[in-house]
């Protein structure tokens, strides 16, 4: 697996490192083999984004567990074919709370024969 990190863009840069760029601009050539992210919630955002990267290559996408239930959802899970469980997410590292949402992972791809959920481990 080729691994590329396009990690240091964003629509609206908050650091001088970070570039600012689209994602819909990035190039996704040969040597990329997934596309992984944790994108905007917003499902304006959101839905294109799983349309877009899905066709062009496996991507996982972090966000909430509770839109999986949600009738908004049903177009997109005949692309889903693996969901992780994942609980709730420290967003701040060295913070004493957690985020107040559970969330998953999600990998989307063009074509999903069927999609497999993975429960939260205890470790």
């Amino acid at each position: 697996m080729n691994c590329k990190s396009l990690s240091n863009t964003d629509i609206e840069p908050r650091v001088d490192w970070v570039e600012q760029k689209d994602a819909f601009d990035i190039l996704i050539d040969d040597n990329i083999d997934y596309v992984i992210t944790n994108p905007p919630w917003n499902r304006k955002f959101l839905h294109p984004f799983i349309e877009y990267f899905a066709q062009k290559r496996p991507t996982w996408l972090l966000f909430d567990a509770d839109w999986m239930h949600t009738k908004q959802s049903e177009p997109y899970m005949k692309m889903c074919s693996k969901i992780v469980s994942i609980g709730r997410v420290k967003w701040i590292e060295g913070s004493k709370g957690v985020g107040k949402d559970n969330c998953c992972w999600y990998l989307f791809q063009e074509k999903a024969q069927r999609t497999q959920f993975y429960g939260r481990q205890s470790l």
